[in-house]
This record gives C-alpha cells, sequence and structure tokens, in this order.
C-alpha cells in the first residue's frame, strides 16, 4: 500500500468495520486536538479507549484511561496514535502483544513512521498514517458539507445538530472528487419545484 494518499473504500472500510478505538495519547485537555478527535468519534458511537501513562486511572468523558494497550481488558479493533512518530514502533509492538490483536494502526496527522508500517503490513495489520479518523469520518460521512465548510460559509456561532439523530457514516454512499458525494435519488413527492 502506498501511504502518499488512500482510497476512500479503504478509509470507508476501516471506519465502518472498527467499532472499538484505542487512543494513544488522549488528553483530558478541552482545548487538545485529541480531545476534540476522541469526543467526536464517541459522540457517533464507537467506543473510545483513552490511553495515557499520566493519566492512569482517570476518566475522559466517562471513560477509564489506561497506562497502556496491555492494561486495557477488552477487545480493540483500531489504535489511534496521538503522538509523534517515535512512539509508533513501540506502540505497535504493543498492539502485537493484544489478545487478541488489533487489526488497524492509526498514525494521526503528521505522524509518520513508514518502516513501522511496512512492518505492521507485513504482519497482516491495516495501516493509515497522516489522518485524523475524526476529519475522515466527517468528509466521508459528509458531516463536514452539512457543519458549514464546504459551503463556504464561515461563522463563530455552533452549527446546530441534526434532529433526527447522528449520521452515522454510509457505506452506499460514491464518494466523488473534493470529497463531495453523490446523493441517493429522491421520490418525488409531486409538489411543483421553482
Amino acid at each position: 500500500m502506498t501511504h502518499d494518499g488512500y482510497p476512500d473504500s479503504y478509509i470507508r472500510g476501516i471506519l465502518t468495520t472498527c467499532r472499538t478505538i484505542a487512543m494513544v495519547g488522549a488528553s483530558a485537555k478541552d482545548n487538545r486536538p485529541s480531545y476534540f478527535a476522541f469526543k467526536y468519534l464517541l459522540e457517533r458511537g464507537y467506543r473510545m479507549i483513552p490511553v495515557n501513562p499520566g493519566l492512569a486511572g482517570q476518566e475522559i468523558l466517562g471513560q477509564r484511561v489506561f497506562a497502556r494497550l496491555a492494561d486495557i481488558d477488552e477487545p480493540v479493533d483500531m489504535v489511534d496514535l496521538f503522538r509523534n512518530a517515535s512512539y509508533a514502533a513501540g506502540t505497535l509492538d504493543e498492539m502485537l502483544a493484544m489478545t487478541p490483536r488489533p487489526g488497524v494502526l492509526w498514525l494521526q496527522l503528521g505522524v509518520r513512521d513508514d518502516t513501522t508500517a511496512a512492518r505492521a503490513e507485513n504482519l497482516g495489520l491495516k495501516v493509515v498514517m497522516d489522518r485524523c479518523p475524526k476529519i475522515e469520518y466527517g468528509r466521508l460521512s459528509s458531516e463536514i458539507g452539512w457543519m458549514g465548510v464546504n459551503s463556504r460559509t464561515l461563522s463563530s456561532k455552533r452549527a446546530p445538530m441534526p434532529q433526527k439523530g447522528v449520521q452515522r457514516l454510509s457505506l452506499g454512499r460514491v464518494t466523488m472528487a473534493g470529497g463531495t458525494t453523490a446523493a441517493p435519488p429522491r421520490e418525488d413527492d409531486g409538489s411543483a419545484r421553482s
């Protein structure tokens, strides 16, 4: 796999099959990017497990913090590394010792370690580097568009959340260039359109 770009189908497959994510480097500070990503994914129905040795035993958004991956007492589908690249090899080693072994190693924006990625892939794991699952989820589910980012309307006001529950990532949508998605066909309700 080349890690200079990922097919949408690859990212979508990971985000739809991984339900439990251990975030290594999760922060309890609400102004940190890891906190935003953690909160966003938790609100989208993912089981989020924070891993941070400095906060072990405490909670982030109601989720118990673990010191290391080996301390987690439930299966994990994906490990999201929110630390710099020097921690990638050690994180992979911890993943390999877990039973069952997580199937995905995700390195956050700005984090890339091609040697560790090649090793993980040779062992059958999927790898994503220099991407954020929060951003990718928003892009592929069209949340970025309905939150105002793609509409060229920027505001400091909080966007209203959808009233009919949280939008889940759709497997049936086709993502096109620019991150837009093809809308499913709508039934004509018989009313005239202007």
